[in-house]
């Protein structure tokens, strides 16, 4: 149970709070190109101009003028990564990590780790020359070796920790149910911090200075100070921040959201709300590019690409 916030915590959240009613949806960003995508397209990774999308039964590699590969897996879930020419991606129903070669679109490598969350709301994440993926529900981390395809480590966690995000030298993992988050050593491979969040905590990412995580049950962004780990900000983006993705970039935090727009864009120094994107469209994903944005939305069947993102927010 969360317990009771401080004065500094209450003023963090009523400042956050004014700044969501204040900010109307953005008029000005740059029309989307909205790619009609068959199936359930759901969790992205980038992939120099292209990007990887998984799909019910496969992967498949887009661009902008349609798509360039297929890849069929019994159940590809949660995001993934890329790493050493590979996308690295969790089947829910196999209970696998499969390593696909992104120049032949065929599957290398199919290693056996569990899945800690089925039903994939989950990371496969890369950082320190390894693959992560939290592989047991009672709480354990798979460390990958790409120069093996084996588990060279097995790391104790929070129960029920599903997500991951690598960044700032240090690997994170958000247990939603036990409303925590974990930054582990990829020196010891052992948690060092542990950090208190709000109700629902999900995906994260690490990047423009700080640790960031969406509290889906309070609707709020929690910015967490990665020397010391603890909360250094939050802020009030919707009733909640469900089935949604988090990136960050340029000076940015982007969140796909599902109840009030297709995404909004927070300043990572002053952590307010920039801008409101698109009308809601359900649940999906995000990735940030200098150049673009991509987002799918599973139940309209698209994969969306927002240019100039620079200009979305200005």
């Amino acid at each position: 149970m969360q317990g009771p916030r401080t004065l500094r915590g209450t003023l963090q959240f009523a400042i956050g709070a004014a700044l969501f009613a204040a900010v109307p949806a953005a008029a000005s960003a740059p029309e989307a190109q909205v790619i009609t995508v068959p199936g359930f397209a759901d969790f992205l990774v980038v992939d120099g101009k292209t990007v990887w999308a998984t799909n019910r039964g496969r992967v498949e590699r887009w661009s902008r003028k349609g798509k360039i590969a297929e890849v069929a897996m019994t159940k590809p879930c949660g995001a993934m990564a890329i790493l050493d020419g590979a996308l690295w991606v969790a089947d829910c129903k196999e209970g696998t990590l499969n390593r696909i070669d992104t120049r032949t679109a065929r599957i290398t490598a199919t290693i056996t780790t569990g899945i800690a969350n089925p039903t994939g709301e989950l990371n496969v994440v890369a950082g320190a020359g390894s693959i992560w993926i939290a592989s047991e529900a009672k709480g354990m981390i798979a460390r990958v070796d790409p120069a093996t395809n084996k588990v060279i480590a097995s790391i104790p966690v929070a129960a029920e920790t599903s997500y991951l995000a690598f960044g700032l030298g240090s690997l994170w993992s958000v247990s939603g149910p036990r409303q925590s988050l974990q930054r582990i050593d990829p020196e010891t491979n052992a948690v060092v911090k542990t950090t208190a969040l709000g109700r629902e905590p999900g995906f994260l990412v690490a990047g423009e200075g700080a640790v960031w995580v969406q509290e889906q049950g309070d609707g709020t962004l929690a910015r967490i100070d990665a020397a010391t780990g603890d909360v250094s900000g939050r802020i009030k983006v919707g009733e909640n921040l469900k089935w949604g993705d988090i990136d960050a970039g340029g000076g940015k935090v982007w969140l796909r959201t599902t109840d009030d727009q297709v995404f909004a864009v927070i300043d990572a120094r002053s952590m307010a709300i920039l801008a409101r994107v698109g009308k809601a469209s359900g649940s999906g994903a995000l990735r940030y590019t200098a150049a673009g944005l991509w987002t799918t939305a599973h139940d309209q069947h698209t994969l969306s690409w927002w240019p100039s993102p620079a200009k979305i927010a200005n």
